[in-house]
């Protein structure tokens, strides 16, 4: 709204009311000037409701019950300090007839049950207030608008103004407007405050700076920048911005990241004595940072420590960070050395900050010479142990482990200026944690050399490694196949008495299994089962996959037989990896086997297995084999994929049973299995084979039709079969679209649709396909099984009038390789001999 076009008028002795030492004085009574009973009557009910346990049937409270009045009441809330008693007496008393609350008794509770930012009980409270119909002053309203704003309850003091209007309860003043908007500007309701603000010009009360001061802050708060100026120069005009205002204001530039204006705006501001407070020069200090100018954050640091102000650790955290950035290490250290002036100690984020950007050695040796002047032994370790764990969090696992070697006596790398510093003086005991942190940081980037140097230097020197180091240790040599190291800490584990846990095995076990060695994995196996350790399924199911991999398919399946012997049965993913293995060596009926006997020993197999199955007895033309396990799954209560459908289908198709693969298409979409683009092809495909192009047609628009989009290979399938089927005007067709959608065919296809033209008698068209095969680079070589149906569809080009000299051409170009085709001849007009 435009603030301007509102009449300002100054706030009666408002700032007296705001600016009291106790802004509730004004609403709450003391027992000043009470009878010498009424204070007996406050004190008896206070020690009676603290008193544990409290007896509601104390006698003593019925012979106070009838002396209850509102002052009475009011004291003796005041005077408890648990909000929950303060309650349970706040309702005892509503109980007592005739005794009724006034509004000085509500906003008492209000008051309380505020502080203790208890929500639903003060919702339920101004719920009561207007049910109960009491009268309240302005300022009584005011109070209680701003205790439910306090506890985040701006709907309700909203409402809740709204109702004291209507039902007569109270006539609102300025007063209570203002406080109004200070609730409503803690939610960053604009349109509300904006709405509150109109009502309040149009009732003729009159604005000043505590009500503008919260429209300030709102516009601030929702980023307003402009309607926030307006209101700020209203204030500025009338001569009302004191340090808040200001401060609220700079603060907003700052978080909008306008700081060169917030720098204006002091400037300006100062000239009229007006300062920043500490909240707002750290606020401002904090954004300089944030914003990369680390010279104007140090320039107000400056300011603020000569206008009084102590600077706290955090501030000093965020300035000597900024620096760090920067790489500006000498302001950085003085800065950390002005802490000291101050008696603040560093906390490990300072001191972390500050070692990550050292760049020379000589600066780490003052650092730490400076460091260690008022720091015990004990401290020492604690804040390196957590400075090097901010290192190697940070990623600086070098910076660390170099560290590391500097502060372990007398066993520094090199001659460096860390080494000298350090060298036979015992100033920081490094303990099995320090070891452990740069240990794991160094196993973590695999610099395993560094770390197992480490970890015999930290034997060496007394520490004990402990289970977890052992772990972490193992699993990284295990990880980069360094079996041997592995086994010899494994040892070394058990003869320190520390007892290997199952990690410890399957690290190993999974080494082994990485190597293929069979016999290894069997006899650790032995050992985890005197343990009572479990080998992990991974390790045991990639060992399978790897030997059917290269061929070894009946030491795979030997090796599941032996886990199984130790006692250890497989997981059903290892018995599919070696049915898998089995089916690529067309060694069905092993595979079978071996299924019947995983069932036999209580396996369920899933639908991964049993599609595995029935892809080999497909690929077998075992049709009615596979389609028995289709129905035995399908009675074990397993739901067949689109996988396996789609392997029927294809199994189907290419025993010429196109009949029965249309009937599980239809089968596949009654039970809510998608037909996607695998499924299409293969029917088509089939279905072109068989000599049916209409019906592959059809079927191919369906696909469209259903959302399908079609793929490289459907759409190559689709066209070689059209061109099988005679069809090479339409195969055309769909390969210039397959090409729109950038797709780039194989050399099978053209061929296909250069063979269709010839038989077609359309030498001209032929010859395109010809030509786009050259130009495309798919023109194949000697090995390609599709050579010579080329040469052939050159030769009968080179002998047709309408394309011979065109073919020629390419001859002589050198497009077409004469030698390998046996065609030099058709440039003499000699026959050539194919």
């Amino acid at each position: 709204m435009a603030l301007s076009k509102l009449t300002m008028k100054p706030f009666q002795n408002l700032s007296k009311s705001i600016k009291a030492n106790n802004p509730f004085s004004i609403f709450t009574k003391n027992l000043c000037g009470f009878p010498l009973d009424s204070r007996n009557i406050t004190n008896d009910l206070i020690s009676i409701f603290t008193k544990q346990p409290f007896s509601p049937n104390n006698p003593e409270l019925e012979s106070l019950a009838p002396l209850l009045n509102t002052k009475v009441v009011e004291t003796v809330l005041n005077g408890l300090k648990n909000w929950k008693i303060a309650l349970h007496f706040f309702t005892w008393a509503s109980n007592q007839g005739p005794y009724k609350h006034n509004v000085y008794a509500y906003n008492a509770m209000a008051s309380i049950l505020s502080r203790a930012r208890q929500k639903a009980s003060l919702r339920a409270l101004s719920i009561d207030v207007v049910n109960s119909r009491c009268l309240m002053s302005p300022g009584a309203l005011g109070f209680l608008i701003r205790c439910l704003g306090n506890a985040g309850l701006v709907v309700e003091a909203n409402l809740l103004f709204d109702q004291v209007q209507k039902m007569g309860l109270c006539v609102p003043n300025s007063y209570s407007y203002t406080c109004l908007l200070e609730v409503l500007s803690k939610s960053s309701c604009i349109d509300l405050l904006e709405m509150r603000l109109k009502e309040m010009h149009d009732h003729g009360w009159g604005f000043d700076k505590y009500t503008l001061t919260p429209v300030l802050q709102v516009y601030c708060n929702m980023a307003e920048f402009d309607k926030a100026l307006d209101v700020f120069n209203e204030i500025h005009d009338r001569g009302w911005v004191d340090e808040y205002v200001f401060s609220i204001l700079v603060l907003a530039f700052s978080k909008w990241g306008k700081v060169d204006k917030a720098c204006e705006l002091i400037e300006t501001m100062e000239e009229k004595n007006v300062r920043l407070n500490k909240k707002t020069f750290c606020s401002l200090i904090y954004g300089f940072v944030k914003e990369s100018r680390v010279d104007k954050a140090l320039h107000l640091f400056d300011k603020m420590k000569k206008s009084g102000f102590t600077p706290d650790i955090s501030l000093y955290d965020v300035i000597i960070g900024g620096l760090c950035v920067n790489k500006d290490v000498k302001k950085a250290l003085c800065l950390y050395s002005e802490m000291k002036g101050f008696k603040i100690q560093p906390d490990v984020k300072i001191v972390t900050k500050l070692i990550s950007s050292f760049s020379k050695e000589e600066e780490l040796t003052c650092f730490f010479e400076e460091m260690h002047e008022d720091m015990d032994p004990k401290a020492s370790t604690l804040l390196y142990n957590s400075v090097l764990n901010s290192l190697v969090d940070n990623g600086s696992v070098h910076k660390a482990y170099h560290l590391l070697q500097a502060i372990t006596i007398g066993n520094c790398i090199g001659d460096g200026d860390i080494g000298k510093l350090f060298r036979g003086k015992a100033m920081v005991p490094p303990n099995s944690t320090t070891f452990s942190i740069v240990i794991n940081g160094l196993i973590k980037t695999g610099d395993l050399d560094l770390a197992v140097g480490l970890f015999r230097e930290m034997a060496r020197i007394g520490c004990k490694p402990d289970l977890l180091l052992y772990n972490n240790l193992i699993d990284g040599l295990c990880t980069s196949n360094r079996l041997q190291e592995s086994c010899g800490l494994l040892q070394e584990m058990e003869e320190s008495g520390i007892e290997p846990t199952s990690f410890t095995n399957n690290c190993i076990f999974g080494c082994l299994c990485r190597r293929h060695d069979i016999s290894g994995a069997l006899h650790l196996l032995k050992k985890m089962r005197i343990h009572g350790h479990m080998p992990w399924i991974k390790h045991s199911t990639s060992l399978v996959k790897e030997l059917c991999k290269h061929g070894k398919e009946v030491e795979a399946c030997k090796f599941l037989v032996n886990m199984a012997e130790e006692g250890f049965q497989p997981d059903i993913v290892a018995y599919s990896a070696c049915l898998d293995g089995l089916i690529k060596i067309q060694e069905v009926d092993q595979a079978l086997k071996l299924f019947q006997d995983i069932c036999a020993q209580g396996y369920c197999p899933d639908v991964i297995a049993y599609n595995i199955l029935i892809k080999g007895l497909c690929k077998t033309q075992r049709i009615a084999e596979a389609q028995n396990l289709l129905h035995e799954m399908e009675e074990k209560g397993l739901v067949p994929s689109a996988v396996t459908y789609n392997t029927l289908i294809d199994g189907l198709c290419k025993t010429d049973h196109l009949e029965e693969a249309m009937l599980f298409l239809s089968m596949m979409i009654e039970k809510e299995r998608e037909p996607n683009v695998i499924t299409y092809s293969t029917l088509i495909n089939g279905l072109c084979n068989a000599g049916r192009p209409d019906d592959a047609l059809v079927l191919w628009n369906e696909m469209g039709r259903k959302g399908c989009a079609p793929s490289s290979i459907a759409y190559m399938a689709f066209i070689h079969g059209l061109s099988n089927c005679g069809r090479p005007n339409e195969a055309l067709v769909y390969l210039r679209e397959m090409e729109e959608r950038e797709m780039k065919p194989d050399t099978y296809v053209y061929v296909g649709l250069l063979s269709a033209f010839l038989v077609d008698s359309n030498q001209p068209l032929a010859f395109e396909i010809l030509q786009e095969m050259v130009d495309k680079g798919k023109f194949p070589d000697l090995h390609d099984k599709n050579h010579i149906s080329v040469r052939n569809a050159i030769l009968k080009l080179s002998e047709d009038a309408r394309t011979s000299s065109s073919i020629k051409n390419l001859l002589a170009k050198g497009s077409i390789p004469s030698a390998s085709l046996s065609v030099t001849g058709i440039i003499d007009g000699v026959e050539p001999a194919i």
